[in-house]
C-alpha cells in the first residue's frame, strides 16, 4: 500500500511537471500512447492499447479488455475508449493545440492533424532522463538478481561440458525469475567463438565455444538491468579484453554531473582507436535504461544531453573482429556526483 501511495505521489509530480513543460509551449493537451510513458505517469500498463490524454484533469482511455486492469491501477481518471470519433470529440471540447509524442503512429496521428493544431514533444522522455530514488532502487534490485542468476549458471562449467547457447540463455533466465525477476529484461544473448562477433548474436543449438559473451538483464518492478560479460580464452582474447577493459573503466571515471554524453564516447572510442582498432566498436558507448532497455538519453558522438544527477547509464565499449570473436563488457551505472557502478559482478570471469 505504501509503494502504490507513493508511486500514485511520484505518477502526479510528474504530470505536473510535464503540465508546466505544456504551458511554456502554449499546448493543452498532450497525447500519449507509448505503454512505458503511461505506466510511468499513471502506474497502469497497458496490455492493448490506450491513450492517455495529459491536460488539467488527466484521463487515460482504455479498451473494454483493459477496463479492470486500468481501473485497479490508475491513478488517473479512466474512461473506456469507444471510438476514434467519440474520442476526437471529447478532445475538441476542451483540448486546441495538441502535443503527440514522437512514437504515436502515423496512422494515429493522421485521425488527429485535421482536428487540432498539432506538434510533436518529449516531455516525457527529459522527465524519465533522471530518475527517482525509488526509480534506481527498482534498477538496483534488478541488477543484483540477474548478476546472482549469473552466478548461478556458471559459464565456465557449462562450456567444460558442452552446454548449448540456447540451453545456457534458457537457465539464466529461469534464475532470474527464480531470484525474484519478473522476466528478462530483453532477449538474453549467449553467443560464443565467431559469433561473439555480432553484437547482437542469437543464441544457437551449438555448444559452448570460446569465447563466451553473455548480454543479459532482468526486470523488477517493471525496471529494467543490463550486463554483458565475455569470458576470455586464448592470448588474442586476453589482449583485445584488457583494452576494452581500459575502455570501460575510464569512461566511467568520466562521468560526472555537467559532462556532455558524446564526451562520454569519445573516451571510450578513442582508447580503443589507439590501440587500433576503432573501426571494430561499432555501436556506441552506451545508453539511459529503465521501464525500457533503451531510453533516452545515450553516450554516442551525436548526443549533446548534458548529465545530470539521477541518471542511470549503461557503458558498454566493445570490439568485433570479425570471422573471429568479440570482446564487450558493460555496466549499468547511476550518476551520483561520480559514476557509480551498480552491483558487483567483476569484470573478468575466471
Amino acid at each position: 500500500m505504501i509503494r502504490w501511495v507513493c508511486d500514485v505521489f511520484m505518477g502526479q509530480l510528474h504530470i505536473d511537471n510535464i503540465l508546466k513543460d505544456m504551458e511554456n509551449v502554449n499546448v493543452d493537451g498532450y497525447l500519449l500512447s507509448d505503454f512505458s510513458n503511461i505506466r510511468y505517469l499513471t502506474g497502469y500498463m497497458p496490455t492493448s492499447f490506450a491513450f492517455l490524454v495529459i491536460k488539467e484533469d488527466p484521463v487515460v482511455y482504455v479498451s473494454s479488455m483493459d477496463g479492470e486492469l486500468a481501473r485497479e491501477d490508475s491513478s488517473v481518471e479512466v474512461k473506456n475508449f469507444e471510438s476514434f470519433s467519440s474520442f476526437i470529440g471529447d478532445l475538441k471540447s476542451e483540448v486546441s493545440n495538441l502535443a503527440i509524442e514522437p512514437t504515436l503512429p502515423f496512422e494515429s496521428y493522421e485521425k488527429f492533424k485535421d482536428d487540432f493544431n498539432v506538434s510533436c514533444e518529449k516531455f516525457v522522455n527529459k522527465q524519465r532522463a533522471v530518475k527517482t530514488s525509488e526509480e534506481i532502487f527498482k534498477i538496483e534490485e534488478a541488477t543484483d538478481i540477474a548478476q546472482q542468476a549469473f552466478r548461478e549458471v556458471n559459464f565456465i562449467e557449462k562450456h567444460d561440458t558442452g552446454v548449448l547457447e540456447n540451453i545456457a540463455a534458457y537457465e539464466l533466465g529461469f534464475f532470474m525469475r527464480s531470484n525474484g525477476g519478473e522476466c528478462e529484461s530483453f532477449d538474453t544473448i549467449v553467443t560464443s567463438g565467431s559469433n561473439s562477433s555480432l553484437p547482437h548474436a542469437t543464441p544457437t543449438s551449438k555448444s559452448l565455444k570460446d569465447p563466451i559473451l553473455i548480454d543479459w538483464g532482468s526486470k523488477y518492478q517493471g525496471y529494467c538491468s543490463d550486463n554483458t560479460r565475455t569470458i576470455i580464452y586464448s592470448e588474442k582474447q586476453h589482449e583485445i579484453f584488457d583494452i576494452v577493459k581500459e575502455s570501460h573503466n575510464k569512461a566511467i571515471q568520466a562521468i560526472k554531473p555537467g559532462v556532455r554524453c558524446c564526451e562520454i564516447d569519445r573516451v571510450a572510442r578513442d582508447i580503443i582507436t589507439e590501440y587500433g582498432y576503432g573501426d571494430n566498436f561499432i555501436h556506441s558507448t552506451g545508453h539511459s535504461l529503465g521501464l525500457d532497455i533503451h531510453e533516452y538519453p545515450s553516450f554516442s558522438s551525436n548526443d549533446n544531453t548534458i548529465l545530470e544527477n539521477g541518471m542511470v547509464m549503461t557503458v558498454e565499449p566493445g570490439i568485433y573482429i570479425e570471422g573471429e570473436f568479440g570482446v564487450r563488457l558493460e555496466d549499468s551505472v547511476k550518476i551520483d556526483n561520480i559514476g557509480r557502478i551498480l552491483g558487483k559482478l567483476p569484470l573478468k570471469i575466471e
